[in-house]
């Protein structure tokens, strides 16, 4: 029997080690989690391009490396990420969790999106952001981490994550997914909307839900994180929808590679 993957896809300043209390539940529940480091973050070099093409290429590696396909769970900008693999290779992609995800439609980036909302620029973190290097990367200040972020969760489960927050390089935040309904719409996708969330304000998370119709929606009333905040809810959330998705059957070719995917 195929393995029951599920690669988890973490945001920007952040890294695998938000999956950290994730993957064992997940595990006793009869899935393999597989963890992606994203390049970009923590560190880079100058002459690295690395926008969503990269980005995609590097998770779509992993994918193709597994037995079986898998559910792919985004959280926050991972799921901009999420989004391109599955157009990609729709074929290895079971289904899409966006745990207070990016679910951008095509060509649209957030900075659109808050736009066409109406809030207010800057949002969320983003008024906290300092640059780093020359300029190509940001980091976000651990007292803005755990007030932004991480506001619902322990006091000191907050401080430590904040204080492991890492420097994002800007091509591989601000992107914008290109997909088709023939190939990323076929994918079942479930949002899980952080209604607390202060950077990716709900009314945000409920203009993708509008604009990218047809997920299942759950919602938590936490913060950015409920990987820390609510834990046992995400839990729920992410199996139950993994259980739906791999009793499914799903058959379709994968995208060719080249100027046109």
């Amino acid at each position: 029997m195929s393995a029951r993957n599920i690669v988890l896809i973490h945001g920007a300043w952040a890294g695998g080690w938000v999956w950290d209390r994730v993957c064992g539940p997940l595990k006793t529940a009869g899935f393999d989690p597989v963890v992606v480091e994203l390049p970009g973050t923590g560190s880079w070099n100058p002459d690295d391009v690395i926008d969503l093409a990269a980005v995609t290429e590097h998770v779509v590696a992993v994918v193709e490396s597994l037995d079986g396909p898998a559910v792919l769970v985004g959280h926050s900008g991972g799921g901009i990420v999420a989004s391109q693999v599955a157009e990609r290779i729709p074929s290895q992609v079971t289904g899409l969790v966006y745990v207070a995800g990016i679910m951008l439609p095509s060509q649209m980036d957030f900075g659109m999106l808050c736009a066409e909302v109406g809030l207010a620029s800057p949002v969320g973190i983003s008024r906290w952001l300092v640059p780093v290097g020359d300029g190509d990367g940001t980091a976000v200040p651990p007292e803005a981490g755990v007030a932004v972020f991480f506001h619902e969760a322990p006091v000191a489960d907050a401080i430590g994550a904040a204080r492991m927050l890492v420097p994002q390089l800007e091509s591989a935040r601000l992107m914008a997914p290109v997909w088709t309904e023939e190939r990323f719409g076929t994918v079942p996708r479930r949002y899980v909307e952080c209604t607390l969330d202060r950077t990716v304000p709900i009314e945000a998370q409920r203009a993708m839900q509008r604009l990218v119709p047809g997920a299942q929606v759950v919602s938590l009333d936490t913060d950015h994180a409920p990987q820390l905040s609510a834990l046992p809810e995400l839990i729920d959330a992410i199996t139950d929808f993994a259980q739906q998705a791999f009793s499914r059957t799903r058959r379709l070719e994968p995208a060719a590679v080249g100027p046109s995917s």
